[in-house]
């Protein structure tokens, strides 16, 4: 079967911080054929990068909690744990991205860094690809507020042990998507990166 798709019109219908396409599309079927005139809104989000800030010496995750949005419709409070994150600019690299935003989001160096893996967060309705890293930092020292002002960026910063993280997912408390793959990600290779880093198991 050859998977095919047409845009048969397209149009923005709002242009501001992020990006709303209109679009009128057709694609074919798998069982032969093509779709109807199908119509979608598209949330145009560029490249975006998150990476998850781990101590292997002190066993320590550096969690970030900030006001979201898109959580305000629910009961549960609008304030979310989360792992640094941010959007690709004009000529970075996504790895460039991870170094940057953990400086500006929780004051961390990195001093070593991995891809994790990449993918789309939302693909029934937005655009984002987002490249998601382990980065290694010292946490001796991690906490406060941080956040870049013309930003409006109000970020609570904390060292947090991975047991203590982990029952945090566990118990419901982490309640976005990427970080619960960043600490289920940590869960399976947390002996290997503790063990490379000279930690006696």
């Amino acid at each position: 079967m050859s998977k095919q798709f047409e845009i048969l019109e397209k149009e923005t219908v709002y242009q501001g911080f992020f990006r709303l396409e209109n679009y009128h599309l057709k694609h074919t079927l798998f069982k032969g054929g093509w779709s109807p005139t199908i119509q979608r809104e598209l949330f145009r989000r560029g490249d975006c990068v998150a990476v998850l800030l781990y101590d292997p010496i002190r066993d320590e995750v550096v969690m970030i909690e900030q006001f979201r949005v898109g959580a305000i419709l629910r009961e549960e409070p609008a304030w979310l744990l989360e792992i640094v994150a941010g959007a690709v600019e004009p000529g970075e690299s996504a790895e460039q991205v991870a170094i940057r935003e953990s400086m500006e989001e929780a004051g961390c160096a990195i001093q070593e860094i991995q891809l994790i893996r990449e993918f789309y967060t939302t693909p029934g309705g937005a655009s984002e690809w987002l490249s998601l890293f382990y980065g290694r930092v010292d946490t001796s020292n991690v906490g406060g507020i941080h956040g870049l002002d013309h930003e409006d960026e109000d970020i609570r910063v904390s060292a947090v042990t991975f047991d203590e993280v982990y029952q945090m997912m566990e118990q419901g408390k982490i309640i976005s998507g990427i970080p619960i793959i960043a600490i289920q990600w940590l869960y399976i290779h947390r002996d290997e990166i503790r063990a490379n880093a000279g930690i006696d198991l």
